[in-house]
């Protein structure tokens, strides 16, 4: 009787145990004084591989709606998603951009080596006026990255009176004499990239010393503030924030920058952007979700120097890193682009979303043909990847209000590796409307997800999906509809509560009306 009893007993743990592996629950406030800023859904083009040259800016022999030699597919497609602002020209390549070779007629302008990628000379056709021109179009604000490890405080500081004085100098009137009369009124402007690597291999209390130099000589012109972000530390390196909070501080910096990228291996040998095994699929959805470490850490050291917030907290690099494609130059960091890839742009944002007090602005690496690209090409095809479908129905969330979210998720466990298998975040527009992005990072169990939600008046639910029958699968110049959003028809109201069945592998948006 006692062996029945202990076999009934442990078949009803086993079943409550299988029970919480698929039942997730969240209590979601209905206000908040915390804005999501668009920002955080900026983006990144560095002259590398074919993100600006062969990307944005192509031949103009070739058969695609251009303006001058702005390709506008891509445009209007970036223009779908309300891109907020595009971070240019480096990365690694800022460090060694000098603007004044970049602007002017084009057939005089000099050509360049860009040592960092690939060793491929450029021809400086695509410049500041360019740049700014691709930006208006864009309908999104320029972030301008300056050269501080090969350039000067002069060079830096004529570029900002190029770019935003109104009167009569020097700069302003060679801006004129290049067909521009009004200035741009930049606000966005970062001193330096990666300072203590590429950007010139500092320690951080030399970088402090020379951006309190530089910043000194980035004016404010009328009309035209400028928001100068600092160059910050990679990943955990929480010493270089201390030295940069401790010795520049609130007065002279609007941001400081993060950099992190999701590496599924290693830094070494990266892994397959699409034929990768589950044990590749976790460990990078692991590193992925290291950014909240990284956030909670870096804000918790700007928290004891800024406990008003101001110092804005930017990721202007992230995103999945893989090996280049087969065949592809390896300097170019051309990759595929799967729905793995879409989970993790999805998670990360909500991670974002959800840290607004601190994270002010983000870029993904890089809008093109490189990195995490949101679009890809070849001659005249063009596909948007998974992630671009995560920026489309994450679009909600830009200048909403932040509505506070608890939740209790079970694990997605694979061998001696676990991770939190669902995320979310959650806003209200400004007319109401609440919506709600989750993510279910499971690849192979459905989970119930009952939201609890507090002084949210409701009636109706709409959902959209994206996932897919394998987190490998990509869309391709042949098949270009195979990670795609679809209608959503498995949330429901249940009494006062919202009852979600996410699929496996998913990202999830709802709307409440």
């Amino acid at each position: 009787m006692k062996k029945i009893t202990a076999v009934i007993l442990l078949s009803f743990f086993s079943i409550a145990l299988y029970s919480q592996t698929t039942n997730a629950y969240a209590t979601i406030q209905g206000n908040s004084n915390l804005t999501i800023s668009r920002h955080i859904y900026g983006h990144f083009s560095e002259h590398l591989g074919r993100c600006i040259y062969d990307g944005f800016w192509v031949d103009e022999s070739l058969n695609v709606p251009k303006k001058g030699r702005i390709r506008m597919d891509i445009v209007e497609a970036l223009k779908k998603i309300n891109i907020p602002n595009l971070r240019w020209p480096g990365g690694c390549f800022a460090d060694e951009y000098h603007w004044r070779d970049g602007i002017g007629p084009r057939e005089q302008r000099p050509k360049m080596v860009n040592t960092n990628w690939g060793g491929v000379t450029e021809d400086n056709s695509f410049g500041t006026h360019e740049f700014l021109e691709l930006c208006s179009l864009l309908g999104a604000e320029p972030y301008i990255c300056g050269n501080v490890g090969s350039g000067t405080v002069e060079e830096m500081s004529k570029w900002i009176e190029y770019l935003n004085f109104d009167g009569v100098s020097p700069m302003a009137d060679l801006r004129r004499q290049n067909g521009r009369n009004e200035p741009w009124r930049v606000q966005f402007w970062g001193v330096g990239n990666e300072n203590w690597g590429c950007g010139g291999n500092m320690t951080a209390e030399f970088y402090a010393d020379q951006y309190k130099r530089y910043a000194s000589y980035v004016k404010n012109y009328p009309n035209a503030m400028v928001k100068k972000i600092a160059g910050g530390p990679s990943d955990g390196d929480y010493h270089w924030t201390e030295v940069l909070m401790k010795n520049v501080g609130p007065r002279l910096m609007w941001g400081l920058s993060l950099h992190s990228y999701t590496i599924p291996v290693n830094w070494q040998k990266k892994g397959s952007a699409t034929n990768f095994p589950e044990e590749e699929y976790i460990s990078a959805l692991k590193s992925c979700l290291r950014m909240e470490q990284y956030i909670k850490g870096h804000s918790a050291i700007m928290d004891r120097y800024d406990p008003q917030k101001r110092v804005a907290l930017v990721v202007d690099e992230w995103g999945i890193w893989t090996d280049v494609e087969p065949g592809t130059n390896p300097g170019f960091l051309f990759q595929q682009n799967s729905l793995r890839d879409a989970l993790i742009a999805a998670t990360t944002l909500n991670i974002f979303n959800n840290h607004c007090d601190r994270v002010k602005m983000a870029n993904l690496a890089q809008t093109v043909n490189v990195l995490q690209a949101l679009i890809l090409t070849d001659k005249e095809k063009m596909l948007l990847t998974p992630t671009y479908h995560v920026f489309d129905l994450y679009k909600v969330h830009h200048d909403a209000t932040w509505l506070p979210v608890q939740l209790s998720t079970p694990d997605y466990v694979l061998g001696d590796t676990r991770v939190p298998a669902v995320n979310l975040s959650a806003s209200r527009d400004k007319n109401g409307v609440v919506h709600l992005t989750i993510v279910n990072l499971d690849p192979a169990k459905k989970i119930t997800l009952t939201a609890g939600l507090s002084n949210i008046s409701w009636s109706s639910v709409e959902g959209q999906q994206l996932t897919s029958a394998k987190y490998t699968d990509h869309n391709t110049f042949d098949k270009p509809n195979t990670v795609v959003p679809q209608k959503f028809t498995g949330a429901k109201k249940q009494g006062n509560d919202l009852v979600v069945e996410l699929p496996a592998k998913s990202v999830v948006l709802l709307t409440l009306k």
